[in-house]
């Protein structure tokens, strides 16, 4: 046990200095933790002393490895989970935040090296600059636990180009530096050894500058390297479609992908899918935190993900029982089930940042 807090909160040289600190579990994120950044960031906000913000994680292994799937599990596990559940307040003031973060008045500098997962990308690919390493691993995993993209994270994917953010998504696929830049996940590389220099320089630099003078050319993205047969196959209108052309295309990588979406959720698939083309459409990141939101709060009571969290994190035996079993069980309506308003306790999202 440890009296440290779980997010170190200061002001230096005119940064505000924002520090994840919960290395063992690599920095995944708690509503406590989300709560202390808010507060943290709305008194910078107005704060001359402040002139831009710093995220960085404690540890060597990631900024954020997510939100704490544990505690959502023993939310979720009764079935009857909802809005006003702990999690469900939990998120509420998380995806506040990622909307925060998006339209934040001040430089916001994300130093995204190691893991950065599901809850991670929400605290960071939404600041104005982002900085990835060589050690970088970009991803959002959720479809693999019966969830499904959520902090913003469908508005993310859902801009990047081609159909590349769908193959992230429904392959859970991890992006390394040069794939987060291409898909807009990020912007600068700079190598982790040169990180110390970085926050050096931001201390006595603008943020711009102090970037400008340790950033190196991004790597190549493997992943942009494959978009030819990428956006050929999920272009499709349903999952199945996808699957199926993955199979018919003369890449091993279409095989592995369509091996990979199959082992997923299928009703998390589906709602995905349906969640990224609707995000696409969104003009705002706030429109599609409100939409995000009612598919989590949905996807809380759920079987799929109370499953999911079991066998990859409970259990560990890596053998969900899915439930509907196959992609051809997942009905319409139960996909549209995910996406119904919630009435009084819709996040608003765009409404409650507006006002601040």
């Amino acid at each position: 046990m440890t009296d440290e807090p779980e997010v170190l909160i200061s002001v230096s040289d005119g940064l505000g200095l924002i520090t994840l600190n919960r290395p063992k579990a690599i920095n995944a994120l708690t509503h406590a933790m989300t709560l202390t950044i808010t507060d943290a960031l709305r008194a910078w906000g107005a704060d001359d002393a402040v002139r831009a913000v710093v995220l960085t994680g404690a540890g060597e292994r990631g900024l954020c490895a997510g939100g704490d799937i544990v505690a959502i599990h023993a939310d979720a596990k009764d079935g009857t989970a909802g809005a006003d559940s702990p999690t469900g307040r939990f998120w509420r003031d998380e995806y506040l935040l990622n909307a925060l973060i998006g339209g934040y008045p001040k430089p916001y500098v994300a130093i995204m090296d190691g893991i950065v997962m599901g809850g991670g990308v929400g605290l960071s690919a939404h600041g104005s600059h982002r900085v990835v390493t060589e050690r970088s691993r970009i991803g959002m995993p959720e479809v693999g636990i019966g969830f499904v993209p959520d902090v913003g994270g469908t508005y993310l994917l859902s801009r990047a180009p081609g159909e590349l953010g769908a193959h992230v998504a429904l392959t859970t696929a991890r992006m390394t530096a040069g794939d987060a830049i291409a898909a807009g996940f990020a912007d600068h590389y700079v190598p982790s050894s040169a990180l110390p220099e970085l926050l050096a320089a931001l201390r006595v630099h603008g943020v711009d500058e102090a970037i400008a003078s340790v950033a190196q050319p991004a790597p190549a993205s493997d992943l942009l390297a494959q978009r030819s047969w990428i956006d050929a196959c999920y272009a499709a209108d349903t999952v199945e479609e996808i699957v199926a052309r993955l199979r018919a295309a003369d890449a091993p990588e279409a095989t592995k992908a369509a091996d990979d979406i199959l082992a997923k959720s299928p009703v998390a698939l589906k709602v995905t899918l349906r969640s990224l083309r609707a995000a696409r459409r969104l003009d705002s990141l706030e429109a599609v935190l409100d939409e995000e939101y009612r598919v989590s709060v949905a996807a809380l009571a759920s079987h799929d993900l109370v499953e999911g969290i079991r066998a990859q994190v409970i259990d560990k035996d890596r053998n969900p029982r899915w439930a509907p079993a196959t992609l051809t069980d997942v009905t319409d309506d139960l996909v549209a089930a995910y996406f119904a308003e919630l009435g009084e306790r819709e996040l608003r999202a765009t409404t409650q940042e507006t006002q601040r």
